[in-house]
Order: structure tokens, then C-alpha cells, then sequence
């Protein structure tokens, strides 16, 4: 039993946990609607589009998730104005400052004499090193995600629906979007130090896909999602701890790992029951 328990004991692994947990439920609220949209690709292009914010606030001697988020905003702004003033779609928007914004990243590093962040932590983040001030900021973070999440809920099932639906319902689907790309950016903000910019989508997008396998309702995707995520958070730093692996990407691992699983789970099951419905064969 100590096995499961010795490195919970541990003051920094506890708040790893509670900022994993917080993460989790965040992600779960935020990739739950990305699942739902198919907006995988927005996640990484925000997780990745943050470098030169992070690389900026480094060598300025500011929060780094500071910079992350003012990187994260102005590529989501960035995507709007794209789609609206230059009539581009919603995927060559992001593909076009998800590239620009990592390039601009890249620039910044490379003219730095010296870069004091080690790229480690930028690529897989550093859960053990979470701080009381950092999981204040995850609490925060966690209950306007979920506020927005349940405020706007109407809204954002209309979008999901059919934009011309929402229109018609007078459920603001411009604003609805707003909201959506929002969360996104705020659970990716928020998640980059515990998994970092790389790993941030696994997080994101594994526990809703995991949860999505065995329900059809929203809310109790989201639930069952954040359920699984920390899960994920907690098997992650037990296998980190006696394997001897980078927190952040077994943690992630993990939950991509627990998708594969309950896809699988899923499938035996409607076989299962495909087998049980079956006619008897009829005797020639």
C-alpha cells in the first residue's frame, strides 16, 4: 500500500496533485466543446502559438504565464480578424498564425544572448514545481471555465447545433464562439505549467475523448471527462515517482493512454452486445 501512498506524503507532490486536479477539471470543461466542434487544431495552435510570449516574458523578467496569455490572446484575436477582414477559413486562419506565432518564437529565442528558461519546461511544463500562488490561479481559472461553461451553456449547444439555429433563437452565436475560443485559451493558459505547451492538447482533448465513449449528454461528458483526467494526474505522478520519468509527459501519456483503453473498452462492448441481439443461425 505504501507504494501508493510514500510519495503523496511529500509536501510539493500533494500540491502537483491538487494543481493536476485543477487542471483536469478545466480541461475537462474546455476539450469536452472541442471534441464536440472538432476544434483539436485551435488547442495546439494556442499551446504552441504561446512561445513568443513565454520567450519574451523570460528575457523581460515578467511571469512567464503572463506572457503565455498575452501570446494566447492576441493569436485568438489574431483568428477572428483573419476570418472576418481577410475572408479566410477557420483552418487556414489558424494554420497561418499557428506557424507565424511559433516562427516569432523561434526569432526571439535565437537573438537572446542568453535564454534563462530551460526549453524542457517550456515543451512538458513543470507540475512539480507548482507553487501556492500557481494553484490560486488554477482555482480561479477552474471556476470561471466552469461559470462560463454553465452561463453560456444554452449558446453553445445552439453553435454546436447549427449557427443559423442560434441566430434565429436570438442565443448569440458570434458571442457563443467568443466564449468557446476563450475556454479553449484559458485551459490551455492555465495547463501550461503543469504539462506545458507541448502536452497541454493530450490533456486537453484524451479525458473528453475517454468520457465521450459512454455518454451523450454534455454535462455529463464534462464530468466524467475531469473524473478521468484526474485520474490520469494522479497515475501519472505515481508512475513519474517510482519510474523515474518527467512528470508532465507521463501525466499526459496517461490520459491518452486511458482514451485507447476506453475506446477499446467501448468497442468490445457494442460487440458484446451485437452477439447477444444476433438471430440464431437458421438450420439448412
Amino acid at each position: 500500500m505504501s507504494w501508493f501512498t510514500d510519495p503523496f506524503s511529500l509536501e510539493f507532490v500533494q500540491r502537483a496533485l491538487a494543481g493536476g486536479v485543477l487542471v483536469a477539471l478545466l480541461c475537462a470543461v474546455a476539450g469536452t466543446w472541442v471534441i464536440v466542434r472538432g476544434m483539436a487544431f485551435l488547442g495546439e495552435a494556442l499551446a504552441h502559438g504561446m512561445l513568443p510570449g513565454v520567450a519574451l516574458a523570460t528575457l523581460l523578467g515578467l511571469p512567464v504565464l503572463l506572457g503565455a496569455a498575452a501570446s494566447a490572446v492576441v493569436m485568438s484575436l489574431g483568428i477572428g480578424v483573419l476570418q472576418r477582414r481577410a475572408r479566410l477559413s477557420y483552418d487556414t486562419s489558424i494554420g497561418m498564425l499557428f506557424v507565424g506565432m511559433l516562427a516569432l518564437g523561434v526569432i526571439v529565442i535565437s537573438h537572446a544572448g542568453s535564454f534563462a528558461t530551460d526549453a524542457t519546461a517550456i515543451l512538458f511544463g513543470d507540475i512539480l514545481a507548482i507553487g501556492g500562488d500557481d494553484l490560486v490561479v488554477l482555482l480561479v481559472a477552474a471556476g470561471v471555465g466552469v461559470v462560463a461553461a454553465v452561463v453560456f451553456h444554452r449558446s453553445l449547444v445552439a453553435l454546436a447545433v447549427d449557427e443559423r439555429i442560434a441566430r434565429v433563437l436570438r442565443l448569440a452565436p458570434r458571442v457563443a464562439q467568443i466564449v468557446l475560443v476563450g475556454l479553449v485559451t484559458l485551459a490551455v493558459v492555465a495547463s501550461y505549467q503543469a504539462v506545458g505547451s507541448l502536452l497541454v492538447v493530450g490533456l486537453l482533448v484524451a479525458p473528453a475523448v475517454a468520457a465521450r465513449q459512454w455518454t451523450a449528454r454534455i454535462p455529463t461528458t464534462m464530468a466524467l471527462a475531469a473524473v478521468i483526467g484526474a485520474a490520469a494526474v494522479w497515475a501519472g505522478l505515481l508512475v513519474s515517482w517510482h519510474a523515474a520519468t518527467a512528470a508532465g509527459a507521463t501525466i499526459a501519456a496517461t490520459a491518452i493512454a486511458a482514451a485507447g483503453v476506453s475506446w477499446a473498452l467501448r468497442a468490445s462492448v457494442d460487440a458484446a452486445r451485437r452477439r447477444a441481439v444476433a438471430p440464431d443461425p437458421v438450420p439448412v
